[in-house]
């Protein structure tokens, strides 16, 4: 059987605000056709299809509309696990329906490891491949929390609790293969951050449980699965060089820090003797960003040429000055007015720094982020360095409890 394995499609994602509809959109087209020319048996889909976990209207119309259409490229199969991201009751709902057309939804672990374990069929009915389709675990799903536990404690609970729901899923799934057909191979799918993954500054990619210190060991996928079809992190990338455990990465730039990184979607291939052949296939930039930076004259030289190129591109422009330029954001969009380049954001580092350095709370929450604010306050009120470590963690895990709080089991849809 032939795979197609992707992740992280974000859908509903902005830039600065901007939405990135028409984006997606052209990307969804591309995978429609790249799947029939292809000829793509199997579709997996690794989690974080949606930006948030209360996706707009568009964006979920895209996510269905896209599997709609699939039949009609003749693939047989597609496993959607949800990520980080997503809400698992929006992914968990329509389950039932989508088993009519052969989509597999997991939103959500269960009581049951067998929930988790599919065995797709080829055209004549014939068990083919099984899928260990293990979405997102939250921390909720995978560990006992106990009053007063200790950072490390936490820490090392979750790792155990991942290890052992993946060791547990694969050894039902070995047993299922040895039962139904000792030659098809298995295939694990996971949403983590596995020991040994980079990341690019500005991604987008989310810290997962208590600041990040969970980094899950690759070595704990078993010899028995064949290919591990992992997402969260957004460069395609081999875990720690090996060759069957991989992310496929986000299909488009999450960022400007991104925009000159190739991007793909990888293909997995199992030929009659149980060999893989692996590749990765590049997706075409749908959209142009550019990242400028210097004085006034290098940057209005730049959008100029930009605009002689006469194609769509999003600019983020960061204005490295010492000259005071109080018309700044007027000469730049002068510049490109009737084009099809369009200026996102514009940073003064002039400004900034004068605000920083007056410590102006008003001008530089723009520019920090959560974290940055909350080890602000902790300066600010003097706390003493030894206690510090211990409130970022709090502060960290309920950070992560209200990124991962799911609005659509409340019935909050949009």
């Amino acid at each position: 059987m032939k795979i197609l394995h992707t992740s992280d499609w974000h859908l509903g994602s902005t830039i600065h605000g901007k939405r990135r509809y028409q984006e997606y959109e052209a990307f969804l087209s591309w995978l429609l056709v790249c799947v029939e020319t292809e000829k793509i048996d199997v579709i997996l889909i690794s989690g974080d299809i949606f930006d948030t976990t209360n996706p707009g209207t568009r964006a979920i119309e895209q996510y269905f509309n896209f599997l709609g259409r699939i039949p009609r490229a003749q693939c047989r199969h597609i496993v959607v696990t949800a990520g980080n991201h997503d809400s698992p009751s929006l992914v968990n709902a329509p389950k039932e329906l989508l088993r009519t057309l052969n989509i597999h939804a997991i939103g959500s672990i269960t009581e049951e490891i067998e929930d988790e374990i599919l065995i797709l069929r080829d055209a004549h009915g014939v068990p083919s491949l099984l899928v260990c389709a293990v979405p997102y675990l939250r921390d909720r799903d995978i560990r006992l929390v106990e009053a007063g536990e200790e950072t490390e404690v936490k820490t090392q609970k979750l790792l155990l609790g991942i290890e052992d729901h993946y060791r547990r899923v694969c050894e039902r799934a070995a047993g299922i293969r040895d039962h139904v057909n000792p030659a098809i191979p298995i295939i694990a799918m996971g949403h983590l951050f596995a020991a040994g993954g980079s990341t690019v500054d500005g991604d987008g990619v989310r810290e997962l449980y208590i600041g990040n210190l969970v980094r899950v060991d690759g070595g704990m996928i078993p010899a028995s699965v064949d290919y591990c079809a992992l997402g969260h992190l957004h460069s395609p990338q081999k875990v720690n060089g090996c060759e069957k455990i991989r992310y496929c990465g986000a299909p488009v730039p999450m960022g400007f820090s991104e925009s000159g990184d190739g991007k793909s979607v990888t293909s997995v291939e199992f030929d009659e003797t149980g060999q893989v052949v692996i590749r990765e296939i590049p997706v075409p930039q749908f959209l142009s960003l550019a990242s400028i930076r210097g004085d006034l004259d290098t940057i209005l030289s730049r959008l100029d040429a930009l605009k002689c190129e006469n194609k769509p591109v999003w600019v983020e422009i960061t204005l490295d000055d010492e000259r005071l330029i109080p018309d700044v954001s007027e000469q730049v969009h002068k510049q490109v007015r009737d084009s099809p380049v369009e200026v996102l954001k514009i940073t003064n580092l002039r400004v900034v720094a004068q605000a920083l350095h007056q410590m102006d709370s008003a001008d530089t929450l723009a520019d920090l982020n959560l974290q940055d604010v909350f080890l602000r306050c902790l300066e600010t009120a003097n706390i003493p360095s030894l206690q510090r470590q211990e409130l970022i963690d709090s502060y960290s895990e309920i950070l992560r409890d209200l990124t991962e709080e799911d609005e659509l089991a409340r019935g909050d849809l949009p």
